[in-house]
């Protein structure tokens, strides 16, 4: 079997080619990656049946097996995402800020791939897809480590995209599946810095986390989604509604839900009752600070603990604070600088919630869940990155590069 050091050696050469490719060839990739997946699809089929017969038997849950399943439906919506990032714009060779130096110097920053990626993550295999997607258009190569509940449904898609790439000019070693055996095989897949430029993780807190402590290479995270949402006093009644509503339930086990409601104790009294009352009928459970539970008999009493969790489900955590500043306090300590919202009226208001919020995305009058790569105009996204370095937010293409200074001259030297 072929090792991991092996695997990353293949996608560190099979990057050297994929950087000097122009936008032409990726994109002719990417289709081709698209048209094989629907040709393939009953290959896909009998794979992702394997894995849902094997994690039924492990006795995975209704949701898991639903994250895990690849129906026709599915298939070919992740087909027409690769699609999708074929037809938009290549970030790779773009030049910013040129600028003419005294000496004459012509200076400025150019656009580069980061060069290989290491993809860890869990449940759904068409993350194996939409990565490879955003990898290969940035001009990275991408090792792609699923978790082992998807594992058959990881090769069968990771040879289809070979497949595809034979027959392009992209090197089909630029996409490598990493076999999902155990924890040792990540730690050596993360301690390859020789090999590999970055490391993304994708899933729960607990394989984040794993990562963040094993990886000897820059890793771009997010442990947590505990996103909050303040009704400020005065904000309109009806929008401070189909905001909470939206947030809360539309998914709420995505990390983009609304998992703390803040309201201004100048509108508690009239405005809590409402929103509560929409979210209860939403078959939301109420977890609220005393003030909540007066307000709102329905609700029990939150735990400490209940302000930072992040619950990924119908719970709801809601605090009425005294103001704009305890409100931007409780942010502060309980935030993940994921998203954060406030529903005002105020222009002022608004502005220092703007200011002040540390959060990857922060919101005016919307809802959270508008923190997502295609909501935000990237087209697609790798991943939510809540680190300042070298990313802040949805990662889309141009996260997926970096920049390199370029200097043209005419002969000039340093005196």
């Amino acid at each position: 079997m072929t090792s991991v050091r092996e695997l990353a050696q293949g996608a560190r050469a099979g990057a050297r080619v994929l950087g000097t490719l122009d936008r032409g060839r990726k994109d002719a990739a990417l289709r081709a990656i698209a048209d094989s997946l629907r040709a393939s699809a009953e290959e896909i089929y009998r794979a992702n049946r394997a894995d849902l017969e094997r994690g039924r038997a492990a006795g995975l849950s209704e949701a898991m097996l639903d994250r895990l399943s690849l129906t026709p439906s599915v298939l070919d919506s992740t087909a027409r995402g690769v699609e999708d990032v074929a037809r938009l714009p290549d970030p790779v060779g773009g030049r910013r800020d040129m600028r003419r130096l005294a000496n004459g110097l012509l200076v400025g920053r150019q656009r580069v791939p980061l060069g290989v990626v290491a993809m860890v993550y869990e449940s759904r295999p068409n993350v194996t897809v939409d990565a490879t997607a955003l990898c290969l258009k940035a001009g990275n190569a991408v090792l792609l480590r699923g978790g082992k509940e998807a594992a058959s449904s990881n090769q069968a898609l990771g040879r289809v995209i070979q497949r595809a790439l034979g027959d392009t000019d992209v090197p089909p070693a630029c996409v490598q599946i990493v076999p999902a055996t155990d924890r040792d095989g990540v730690r050596e897949l993360l301690s390859l810095d020789d090999l590999i430029d970055v490391a993304i993780p994708r899933g729960g807190e607990g394989l984040i986390r794993f990562v963040a402590e094993n990886a000897r290479v820059p890793v771009v995270k997010h442990y947590q989604g505990v996103c909050h949402l303040f009704l400020d006093a005065g904000c309109d009644h009806a929008r401070a509604v189909a905001i909470t509503l939206n947030a809360k339930v539309q998914r709420p086990g995505v990390c983009n839900a609304l998992e703390c409601l803040l309201v201004h104790e100048q509108a508690a009294e009239s405005l809590l009752p409402v929103v509560a009352q929409a979210l209860r009928e939403a078959g939301v459970e109420l977890r609220g600070c005393p003030r909540t539970v007066q307000l709102v008999p329905e609700a029990r009493p939150a735990e400490d603990s209940d302000y930072g969790h992040e619950f990924l489900s119908k719970v709801l955590a809601i605090r009425v604070v005294r103001d704009l500043d305890q409100a931007l306090e409780h942010v502060a300590r309980y935030g993940s600088n994921h998203t954060e919202a406030i529903c005002t009226e105020s222009y002022e208001r608004a502005e220092r919630w703007l200011r002040e919020v540390d959060a990857s995305c922060v919101v005016v009058n919307a809802s959270t869940r508008f923190n997502d790569g295609g909501q935000l105009g990237l087209g697609a996204e790798i991943g939510i990155s809540t680190s300042k370095l070298h990313a802040y937010g949805p990662m889309g293409l141009e996260e997926l590069t970096a920049e390199k200074w370029v200097v043209l001259g005419q002969g000039q030297v340093r005196e």
